[in-house]
């Protein structure tokens, strides 16, 4: 199975017809959410490496139309006209780590149509899951009030390659390490991890259990003290790492109960009779409702570890995203169903600080002091500059959080800050609409394509 093959049946069939009618002239799509998950303020644009490795690398092969012709169970001459397609295309994009909106575009392809339709399903599926993913784990850095979050997401995310993404999004919003070997070599992101509770139950006893895991690590190391009895657990803790001369960079870990309670326990018996500087971590379970209440009611806890509910973004698992046409042929187009009105025409996305974005057309000058969102990221299917890194994503992410109103960052009830139009994006918007709907009425011929509208270029209904 290839890159090119992982789409939805759908993407073919059009393309097929656009090739067959001669449909080659640059299209624009436009990558949104309509609206924010509850429970979300914000969101964190990611994905979009994937996106260009994907789309610079994007070429349908022999195997590929075979592939295509078997699902259709159409002779491999019908598909022979795919053969060769090669992604050529532009891209405007938001960079990772940046702070976005209901409503923005996150990414805008322009590429002649049979392309940019074909790359639709796995565009959304890259930006969709990482970006719900990186806006989990930014509210868990945001809630640890900047105690150290470590992932520990691998063995339950959905797939291997998405662990592998929850360690990147991870490091990009702040988190200080991960429990993923691959990702943490591959990346750069610190590694960091303890023991299981079978390492110790394959032991006689805990002191036993600490006592070899130390000899094997000459360097910190941190004891999971909870396998039996917490307390008892943690006194011996205690008393291997004085009786061993460690401190400063050790700790136990808390991975189940009431961890607040546990942890107030514990750090009365380390403090009491264990060496100066051993820390404590919790894991188990936890995301940022539960970070958020350890905190406000001061857990002495230093480090959390977060897995599941993050990695698969639980509360929030998906977004509803869409990737529209906005214009072919230089036609602004637009979709007028119900509850899912696109708004026409290539756009641009303007921030100033402490007013909401404005969401305007892409000719529209920049409202002062107001910078553009979307970049160029390629051009005629080539990347335009290096690949971006995380640690690059994670200072815009620390750049754009510090401007979020605070109702929008808070954990629970947060309030997500809703963007405004452009008069122009309003005007453009109206004319199309009035267009379609003239073209609409009974007794009339509903074109794919219709009469220019004032004042803009000629206007259309979504074809996509």
């Amino acid at each position: 199975m290839s890159d090119v093959t992982t789409t939805d049946l759908y993407e073919v069939t059009m393309a097929m017809s656009y090739l067959r009618e001669d449909m080659r002239a640059p299209a624009s799509f436009a990558l949104f959410v309509r609206d924010l998950p509850p429970g979300r303020g914000f969101l964190v644009a990611a994905g979009l490496e994937s996106a260009l490795d994907y789309l610079a690398g994007y070429r349908v092969e022999r195997e590929d139309v075979e592939e295509f012709a078997a699902a259709l169970h159409r002779p491999l001459r019908d598909l022979e006209p795919l053969l060769g397609l090669a992604f050529e295309g532009d891209v405007r994009a938001v960079p990772e780590g940046r702070v976005v909106f209901a409503g923005e575009p996150l990414l805008e392809v322009t590429a002649p149509l049979p392309q940019a339709q074909l790359v639709e399903t796995y565009l959304l599926n890259q930006l969709c899951h990482q970006t719900a993913v990186a806006s989990k784990a930014a509210r868990c850095v945001l809630a640890a009030a900047g105690r150290p979050v470590v992932d520990f997401s691998l063995r339950r995310t959905h797939g291997t390659w998405a662990g592998h993404q929850a360690a990147r999004l991870g490091a990009m919003v702040g988190f200080a390490g991960t429990s993923n070997v691959a990702a943490a070599t591959a990346l750069g992101i610190p590694a960091s991890g303890t023991m299981a509770h079978s390492y110790i139950e394959a032991f006689p006893g805990e002191e036993a259990a600490f006592r070899a895991f130390a000899r094997s690590h000459p360097g910190p190391v941190t004891f999971l003290v909870d396998t039996y009895d917490t307390e008892e657990g943690t006194r011996t803790a205690a008393r291997v790492l004085a009786d061993l001369g460690r401190g400063p960079g050790c700790a136990i870990r808390l991975d189940s109960g009431d961890l607040d309670a546990l942890a107030r326990r514990a750090r009365t018996i380390l403090d009491t009779s264990g060496p100066a500087g051993v820390r404590i971590v919790a894991s188990g379970g936890l995301d940022e409702y539960s970070l958020a209440r350890l905190v406000r009611d001061g857990a002495p806890i230093d480090v959390y570890a977060v897995g599941t509910r993050v990695g698969v973004a639980a509360d929030a698992p998906y977004l509803d995203a869409a990737y529209k046409l906005v214009e072919y042929a230089g036609r602004p187009v637009m979709k007028l169903s119900s509850a899912k009105v696109t708004a026409p025409g290539r756009k641009q996305v303007f921030r100033s600080a402490g007013q909401p974005d404005v969401i305007a057309l892409l000719d529209e000058d920049v409202p002062a002091p107001g910078r553009p969102l979307l970049r160029t990221v390629m051009r005629g299917g080539r990347r335009t500059g290096p690949p971006d890194r995380w640690q690059d994503a994670r200072a815009r992410f620390r750049e754009d959080v510090t401007g979020l109103p605070g109702p929008a960052l808070r954990t629970e009830r947060p309030e997500p800050v809703r963007p405004s139009r452009s008069r122009a994006l309003e005007e453009l918007t109206a004319a199309v609409r009035a267009d379609i709907e003239a073209r609409s009425r009974p007794g009339r011929l509903s074109a794919a394509f219709g009469p220019a509208v004032s004042g803009s270029p000629e206007a259309s209904a979504d074809v996509s």
